[in-house]
């Protein structure tokens, strides 16, 4: 059978970009990368530097997948951390280029194919000091390798992610400016509700809309309870699109960082501190998950997404709270089939009865 061929003159479809698709709805961007790798085994916490992309890059790939099987619209290059500062400590310097281009190769081959944008990621440098020029000029570097790798690869927009000095996230703007692709620039605020220089988040995002962001926000360290009352400020104090990526761990206001949980009823956790590794207690549910991105999207939240610690069924229930129906949406639960919890008219009632006699649970009072 003979192909269709393009008549002359017509112009091809082009495929919409980041502000295009925020402008017509919420826009979802699956993280944690790091996490799950560390947890399958293909990443080491403490450095967390992702080898995995040299080493396996048939995995990345797969998740990549699975996040836009789950609904996610933006396919982010496995880069972060994969900077010379980071590649250094673990002796791997050499690899820098090879590891970046690797990695934006694999997700422009899965954005491709599925219609989703690709981002290029660059975040926090590890090296940067407030009042140190060096520390500047060498995070300017960073970026500027980073970003340049990324737009050889055709990104669509370009994530700068991570930042807990406002100045450092400005510089990493700077950077992103000259590539001429969208920015989404993220902080991730320490638990005293400021930057490390001090700068509310407020005006932290008034600065970066100033200096040409398409989205400011946050992402990472903190969880969806000490995330969202953050997330109101900044609706208030600019007028961009807004992006919230928390981390899925149940954070409070006495402890609003994943990085200062605490879990002193646990004698086993290597220096007393959950993170990295014994968060487990603390993972948040799909549907909490859910209940955030409702609420953050109420608020007039656009750019959303979930964090380190993130899986597929996390970005799966941020999809269907804002009213998508992805793929993996075909298998979300029905409980309606189960054999003593079901009501299905085909299951043995005598199972049923067992669930109830057995399994009964007390539902609170509603209203």
């Amino acid at each position: 059978m003979p192909t269709k061929t393009k008549r002359a003159g017509a112009k091809a479809t082009r495929a919409p970009g980041l502000l295009e698709r925020l402008a017509a709805g919420p826009v979802i961007c699956a993280e944690g990368y790091l996490f799950e790798f560390e947890r399958r085994g293909y990443l080491q916490a403490g450095a967390f530097v992702p080898e995995v992309v040299l080493e396996h890059p048939d995995l990345v790939e797969s998740l990549h997948r699975d996040f836009v099987h789950a609904g996610s619209d933006v396919v982010e290059a496995f880069t972060y951390y994969a900077h010379r500062a980071k590649l250094k400590i673990i002796g791997r310097e050499k690899d820098l280029e090879k590891i970046n281009r690797a990695a934006l190769r694999i997700a422009a081959n899965v954005a491709r194919s599925t219609g989703t944008l690709l981002a290029g990621d660059i975040c926090n440098t590890s090296i940067y000091g407030p009042d140190d020029a060096a520390s500047h000029r060498q995070a300017r570097r960073i970026f500027d390798e980073q970003i340049g790798w990324a737009v050889d690869a055709g990104v669509d927009c370009i994530v700068g992610e991570t930042y807990s000095f406002g100045g450092e996230a400005l510089l990493a703007l700077e950077a992103i400016g000259g590539s001429g692709r969208p920015a989404v620039i993220t902080l991730a605020i320490p638990r005293e509700g400021r930057t490390r220089e001090g700068w509310t988040v407020a005006d932290t995002c008034r600065r970066l809309e100033a200096a040409g962001a398409a989205v400011v926000g946050l992402n990472c360290a903190r969880g969806p309870a000490t995330m969202l009352p953050l997330l109101g400020e900044i609706r208030a104090a600019v007028r961009c699109h807004v992006a919230a990526l928390p981390v899925p761990y149940r954070t409070t206001p006495a402890e609003p960082t994943f990085q200062s949980l605490s879990d002193p009823a646990c004698a086993s956790i290597p220096d007393g501190r959950p993170f990295p590794t014994a968060l487990d207690p603390f993972v948040c549910n799909r549907y909490e998950i859910a209940g955030f991105g409702k609420a953050a999207f109420e608020l007039g939240v656009r750019y959303l997404g979930v964090c380190c610690g993130a899986g597929p069924h996390h970005i799966r229930s941020l999809a269907e709270a804002l009213g998508r129906r992805p793929p993996a949406s075909r298998f979300s639960p029905d409980m309606s089939k189960h054999i003593l919890f079901g009501t299905d008219k085909r299951l043995r009632q005598d199972n049923l009865e067992y669930g109830r006699r057995n399994y009964r649970t007390a539902r609170a009072p509603s209203g």
